[in-house]
């Protein structure tokens, strides 16, 4: 049956909504899932003294039109330089947005430019969800040149640049090995072992940190307290992960330390948000 204009335009705008609201939602999710070590939660600010849960929500929510407008910018379109400078232009306008409900706090930048393309890559599939095509369509996407994007250099390209690690540009363009190889796996594997949703997302959250060169900690804490965040996440998943006691102890000695060095791993937060989406457009 071929579909009428009408109903055709009624579809895309279904299907633009529900990434809209996937996206949204994982950035809500993310947010409010604690005990997350450094980080805002449900039980406080962490180590930040800007940042509160209800101004993470009021950000999430601020971005629900721009995902949208991704989505609809995304669709049945090919990866190339047209598409990636409209993305950008979107991207930056959801910025100034957030910025405006934040009243000038950064809480989400990271997060609109990784959820911002796999939004984008799902719609140009429209909204299909194989998770490994979606990061390869959203590198795609990162890897071509953006002549608007900005030149001034955020903290967390500073750092990368000054520590000569990979930052969130070099993961996108990857295909977000961090979600795809550690989060999603150690999500799936820690709900196939009996732990609730607070756990297993707890777990993907610390095979993030196992590996990941995350430059907000790095702008904070420099090398110490990214090795501390690695080791100690690593001690959290030995242990058996969050639903375990001794997990429990881990994560606890974990945030302990990230806190003595003033570290907050926002970096892998936004990789956990995409993860969530992702998990959440395959309908697990």
């Amino acid at each position: 049956m071929t579909l009428s204009p009408c109903s055709s335009a009624s579809r895309v705008d279904a299907v633009a909504l529900s990434l809209a609201d996937a996206a949204t939602q994982a950035l809500i999710d993310e947010a409010r899932l604690s005990p997350k070590p450094g980080l805002v939660d449900a039980r406080g600010s962490g180590a930040h003294q800007d940042l509160t849960l209800a101004l993470m929500e009021r950000s999430a929510l601020s971005l629900h039109d721009t995902f949208y407008a991704l989505a609809i910018a995304g669709w049945q379109r090919p990866a190339d330089g047209a598409l990636r400078q409209e993305v950008g232009r979107i991207g930056r306008e959801g910025e100034r947005r957030m910025m405006a409900a934040t009243g000038g706090v950064n809480t989400h930048r990271g997060a609109i430019w990784a959820l911002g393309l796999l939004v984008t890559a799902l719609a140009m599939r429209e909204g299909r969800a194989d998770a490994r095509q979606t990061c390869l369509r959203a590198a795609q996407l990162a890897q071509l040149a953006d002549p608007a994007s900005p030149k001034s250099f955020s903290n967390g390209l500073r750092a990368s640049r000054r520590y000569r690690v990979p930052g969130a540009r070099e993961e996108a363009q990857q295909g977000f090995p961090h979600v795809m190889r550690l989060a999603l796996p150690q999500l799936w594997r820690s709900r196939a072992a009996g732990a609730d949703e607070q756990a297993a997302r707890l777990d993907a959250l610390m095979a993030i940190m196992t590996s990941l060169s995350d430059t907000c900690v790095l702008s904070r804490g420099g090398w110490p307290a990214l090795q501390a965040m690695r080791q100690g996440a690593q001690a959290v998943l030995c242990a058996g992960g969050y639903q375990r006691p001794e997990g429990r102890v881990q994560l606890a000695r974990l945030e302990q330390r990230l806190l003595a060095c003033n570290a907050s791993p926002g970096g892998a937060a936004d990789l956990l948000a995409a993860a969530l989406l992702l998990d959440r457009a395959a309908g697990r």
